[in-house]
């Protein structure tokens, strides 16, 4: 295609997805006058029928994530190449100013998407008081959302590897935007399945964002960008959803919290001249005069050749070919671990305390108390990825999680030593926190760039799917003694400890392509 006829396509395609982003745009704020109409009602639109205007919108959003996805998503097109064609950056550069903006923009985008799950603690009591429900039947709010995060880590992943790590994020800005009208559906069950939308927007961002930092970042500051946007990205999205709940909620009620999707996706939208395509993923696709101007932005004057370049793949999801299904089953080993923890037994935590007898304040005490020490821990959790082992910071903080599970098991076995819960809940949250901080990064530094995405997409899935699991198994009320639920989950821990440690590479100051050229040349 002649330089022309690209730059006419680039536009037509910029077009069509910012007339995507408007008409989502119309249709949420054609639902914001029926919120607005029950102000004098506390906001509370339980048994009211939809307005015309809010279909009209639903059809809008609909239209505009379409139109949305067709600019942003071309058709595929790898271009096989000659080696003298290929390009990399220089992996010893210096960060520039690029790369700041770079980093800037995907915490920005992770402290969002992290508001979004981090939300549903924050709504649920005032969806209990306007639909006169149990805490059973809201269960099935998080558990919707924990569906949609799951499915969107694992479709997002795709999407990232066969259309661009830029175009997925945008996307997922999109869907974002067109959630927002949770904030007016006054039925509980479209709340719901909005809950799901959201979580399907939301969980691809996370993979998505790891995948573009590891392949734009030069090798001897990988590790620790990694880990330290993932870490404030956690943190942020925690601390600024309570920060607007406790601002905007008594004013304005619970559903604002959804409306706040519209301005927080358009701020993603708006930050997308900071997050460049990745070079890496242009070269792969063959669009080496795009991936130039992308190196020449971070810096990149003089670039070498590459004679070690994958031809394109067709893999899908869980990465099982030869060279990488032992990492993929630890580190999958490893995600569920996780996710049974942080959405099982930490949640079930307060209530078996209470019916050992502490009150509700002290048993929360006992957990903010626990939850301290974890505070700093990412800036451990960034010092030794960067500066001493990326293989055994995650081994380490398997084995901390799985010591905790252990001496909760005990503690219930009676042992004197361990019945202050303080200790078993301490190294739990401590373990947990490490593993979440290293293993989405550790794993984008596993793979190769063909499925960079898909991989971290999986695992990242795979975190999320552990809660699904433990929040289905309380919705059917099949949970064990918190004993048992201990030793349950340290048996996959364990599993994971052993493998990681075994199996696992380290990834510390290695090039992407020296990691991936070493995979291949394994028997």
């Amino acid at each position: 295609m002649s330089n022309s006829g690209f730059m006419f396509e680039a536009r037509r395609s910029t077009f069509i997805f910012f007339a995507g982003c408007v008409l989502v745009t119309l249709g949420v704020l054609l639902h914001l006058p029926m919120y607005w109409m029950a102000k004098d009602m506390g906001f509370v639109l339980s048994g009211m029928p939809m307005d015309p205007k809010m279909y009209v919108g639903m059809a809008l959003i609909v239209l505009g994530i379409i139109a949305a996805a067709y600019g942003l998503l071309p058709r595929m097109q790898v271009t096989e190449f000659d080696d003298a064609e290929i390009l990399v950056p220089p992996e010893d550069a210096p960060l520039t100013r690029a790369h700041w903006l770079l980093m800037t923009g995907l915490a920005i985008g992770l402290i969002i998407d992290i508001m979004k799950p981090a939300t549903l603690g924050f709504v649920t009591p005032g969806m209990l008081v306007e639909y006169h429900i149990t805490r059973a039947q809201v269960a099935a709010l998080p558990l919707s959302a924990l569906t949609g995060l799951t499915l969107g880590s694992f479709v997002w992943g795709w999407l990232a590897d066969r259309y661009g790590r830029r175009a997925a994020i945008l996307l997922s800005a999109v869907i974002f935007i067109g959630t927002s009208i949770c904030g007016a559906m006054p039925s509980l069950n479209w709340n719901i399945f909005m809950c799901f939308l959201m979580g399907l927007g939301a969980g691809g961002m996370l993979p998505v964002a790891y995948a573009l930092l590891a392949e734009n970042m030069p090798t001897r500051h990988r590790g620790w960008c990694l880990v330290l946007i993932g870490g404030i990205g956690a943190v942020g999205g925690y601390l600024v959803a309570s920060e607007l709940s406790a601002l905007l909620q008594p004013v304005y009620g619970w559903r604002i919290m959804w409306f706040l999707n519209l301005p927080t996706g358009l701020m993603l939208i708006a930050l997308g001249p900071l997050l460049p395509e990745s070079a890496r993923f242009l070269m792969y696709m063959g669009r080496i005069d795009e991936a130039k101007a992308v190196l020449a932005r971070f810096g990149a004057v003089e670039v070498a050749k590459d004679t070690r370049v994958e031809k394109a793949s067709h893999a899908m999801l869980p990465p099982v070919e030869h060279d990488y299904i032992t990492s993929t089953i630890a580190l999958t080993l490893a995600a569920l671990a996780w996710g049974f923890v942080n959405f099982g037994l930490l949640l079930w935590l307060p209530s078996t305390l209470v019916a050992e007898g502490q009150s509700v304040g002290l048993a929360s005490t006992i957990i903010a108390r626990s939850t301290l020490f974890a505070a700093p821990l990412v800036v451990l959790s960034v010092f030794l990825y960067a500066w001493w082992s990326t293989k055994w910071s995650l081994v380490s903080a398997i084995a901390v999680t799985a010591l905790g599970l252990l001496v909760m098991v005990m503690r219930e076995e009676g042992f004197t030593l361990v019945q202050n819960p303080l200790v078993p809940i301490t190294l739990l949250i401590i373990g947990a926190s490490g593993i979440i901080a290293i293993l989405l990064p550790y794993t984008a530094e596993n793979y190769p760039i063909r499925i960079r995405g898909r991989a971290i997409g999986w695992i990242a899935g795979c975190t999320k799917g552990g809660g699904l699991i433990a929040q289905g198994a309380g919705a059917l009320a099949l949970v064990p003694a918190i004993g048992n639920v201990a030793l349950i989950i340290a048996v996959p821990a364990m599993l994971a400890l052993v493998m990681v440690g075994k199996f696992g590479r380290e990834t510390r100051m290695r090039d992407l392509r020296e990691l991936e050229h070493a995979a291949l040349q394994k028997p």
